[in-house]
């Protein structure tokens, strides 16, 4: 891991206490690799238009606490994190979840290079970055838990992580506003197991977790 700087305070304090509101918190080591992977994107950001999000306060709540709102949700020990983009929910999932492997998936080049960079500062040997399609992609053995965020529809996002799943594989899909319309069109040999609103601390926006399960 390359030398890290020292956290802003006012960041590390809003990070700790938004995880503990989320039920997930944090020692000090993986809040400051948390930080550390904003101060990445920001820098990356700058050169390749990874994220929309500019503002660092905008990055800590819409990307790192957004991200560690699914962690009760996590089931096994094989994650998939599909059309990862710069790495999230995956890699704050993985600073935290050291004793589970992460696949991240995404078909944009400079997005997943980010992601191998970003694990490879951090010093995440718990990750995989692979520049891939989801649905072409053929994992050694199927995963524990696939998570999407902001994918694509429910009955897409079904039929793109079908190869990625068994009968035991937890989908979760992370959403914003609940649609009701959508939770109907799942494609045959899917089910709906529950649908959970998530309270993203200072986010501000209307956050739903669906856990789909084939």
């Amino acid at each position: 891991m390359s030398p890290a700087t020292t956290p802003d305070p006012v960041a590390l304090r809003t990070l700790n206490e938004g995880a503990a509101r989320l039920g997930v918190p944090l020692d000090e080591a993986a809040a400051r690799a948390l930080l550390r992977l904003l101060d990445e994107l920001e820098r990356w950001n700058a050169t390749y238009n990874l994220t929309a999000i500019r503002d660092k306060r905008l990055m800590l709540t819409h990307h790192l606490l957004d991200s560690l709102s699914v962690q009760p949700a996590l089931r096994g020990t094989r994650i998939a994190d599909v059309g990862t983009g710069a790495g999230f929910p995956g890699l704050p999932l993985a600073i935290v979840n050291p004793q589970r492997h992460f696949t991240l998936l995404d078909s944009n080049g400079k997005k997943i290079r980010f992601v191998a960079h970003a694990a490879r500062t951090l010093g995440l040997k718990n990750v995989d970055a692979v520049h891939a399609r989801a649905e072409s992609f053929t994992p050694p053995q199927p995963f524990d838990t696939v998570t999407a965020r902001a994918f694509a529809a429910l009955e897409t996002l079904a039929e793109t992580v079908a190869p990625l799943c068994v009968p035991g594989t937890r989908v979760l899909a992370m959403k914003g506003r609940r649609d009701e319309a959508e939770l109907g069109s799942l494609p045959p040999g899917w089910a709906l197991e529950r649908v959970e609103p998530l309270e993203v601390p200072g986010l501000g926006e209307a956050r739903h977790l669906v856990v789909l399960r084939p």
